[in-house]
């Protein structure tokens, strides 16, 4: 049971309810919906369909799918039952301390409105979720920020669904940041700049210049974004791109995010305080479903594969998770949707231009590069390569990617 509704469903994007006008949009919702629940109720499920409904414009539109559409995201059978202790977490967990002063802190993580008691019971919930999960998981390690994407599940799947499917991610797409030590999690930050760089040379040398770095973005990294912004419905947004796709997308939209504030970064100063200051205040207008789209093209167009000896520095890939999901390249046999797209990219290149690699970062070409963004993911080869990406590497019961 979904518990947020004082603050509501609906879609993020000014695209979904201007244009056409009211009726247009409600035709483009009740379509949505219907394709939604058309894969839902195929037999196997559709998952590869609700993938593309999940990075498509909108997203998933309510919580109501979503309890119904995450799990399959993320493989997780409803029908097992719930996990439960027989222990006193709160006695035993070397853990709770902290996680209490963290979701003590969480406030502004509830709808507005919420009464007090109603609050306060979901923060001991939240509370019980997290130790859980640390206990059924022992090589997991708890961080500062974990408890910003439980509540998102809390508050959209309630309690019991939200045990399992956070469980779940925590051994998939968060299972870097559970490390004992911060190593992984910086092994990917350290795939933003050379993305920056492979689209816009000149910002990537003006923050090299300013030795800003990458902590700017941690807690986005690290919460999925959850922890700043402050419109709940931006963040259910970003979690169904994200759940569908591979799990370095969240630095592809870091990193699309600095790409769409450039004027701005290189209107600073060029010093570390003031580009640091910038990048860290995220503003909250943000033009969500074109940044989801330009991360999908992005991811596409520079795979982790490409990007890794760059990223990698001192560490080895393959001990990270996400080195353990192919890429997209190696999820089509029949069709090689990075080939489609750069024929499709090379249609926007003067004759003279098509004899070039355009996925090569010559420092006078980021102009031909950004005009790939406008390919949009929802409709594009884009969207088949991030689909075959994700169903490649995502959690299955059949295939046990991790012993």
């Amino acid at each position: 049971m979904a518990v947020r509704s004082a603050q509501g469903d609906g879609p993020t994007s000014s695209r979904w309810d201007g244009g056409a006008g009211k009726a247009d949009f409600n035709a483009k919702r009740k379509k949505k919906v219907a394709e939604i629940y058309q894969a839902l109720n195929s037999d196997p499920t559709d998952v590869a369909a609700l993938r593309r409904m999940a990075i498509s414009e909108g997203g998933l539109l309510t919580d109501e799918i979503r309890q119904k559409v995450w799990p399959k995201l993320l493989n997780v059978n409803t029908n097992d039952p719930s996990p439960v202790s027989g222990n006193d977490l709160r006695q035993m967990s070397k853990d709770y301390q902290q996680v209490l002063l963290d979701v003590r802190r969480s406030l502004r993580r509830f709808p507005p409105g919420m009464p007090e008691e109603q609050r306060e019971g979901l923060q001991e919930e939240l509370i019980d979720i997290i130790l859980l999960i640390l206990e059924r998981n022992p090589q997991l390690h708890y961080y500062q920020g974990y408890h910003d994407i439980v509540v998102t599940f809390l508050l959209v799947v309630g309690e019991k669904l939200a045990t399992s499917l956070v469980e779940k991610l925590s051994t998939h797409h968060l299972r870097d940041f559970m490390d004992p030590t911060m190593d992984n999690t910086k092994h990917i930050l350290n795939y933003l700049m050379p993305i920056i760089d492979q689209v816009n040379p000149d910002l990537h040398d003006f923050m090299q210049s300013a030795e800003v770095g990458t902590i700017f973005a941690l807690s986005w990294l690290i919460t999925w974004f959850g922890h700043v912004l402050s419109d709940f419905r931006h963040v259910v947004r970003l979690y169904d791109f994200f759940l569908a796709c591979h799990p370095l997308m969240p630095i592809y939209f870091a990193a699309v995010i600095v790409l769409y504030r450039e004027q701005e970064v290189l209107d600073c100063d060029c010093d570390m305080a003031s580009v640091h200051h910038l990048l860290s205040q995220i503003p909250q207008d943000l033009p969500y479903e074109t940044l989801i789209s330009r991360a999908g093209d992005l991811f596409v167009q520079f795979p982790p594969s490409e990007l890794a000896r760059e990223a990698a520095a001192q560490q080895q890939a393959e001990k990270t998770a996400a080195s353990t999901f192919k890429d997209f390249e190696l999820a089509s046999a029949q069709q090689r949707p990075d080939m489609v797209l750069r024929q499709r990219f090379r249609g926007l290149l003067r004759p003279e231009e098509r004899t070039k690699d355009v996925l090569t970062k010559p420092r006078t070409n980021r102009f031909v590069k950004l005009a790939v963004m406008g390919l949009t993911v929802a409709l594009g080869a884009a969207a088949l390569a991030v689909v075959k990406s994700a169903l490649e590497w995502a959690p299955k019961f059949q295939l046990q990617l991790f012993p």
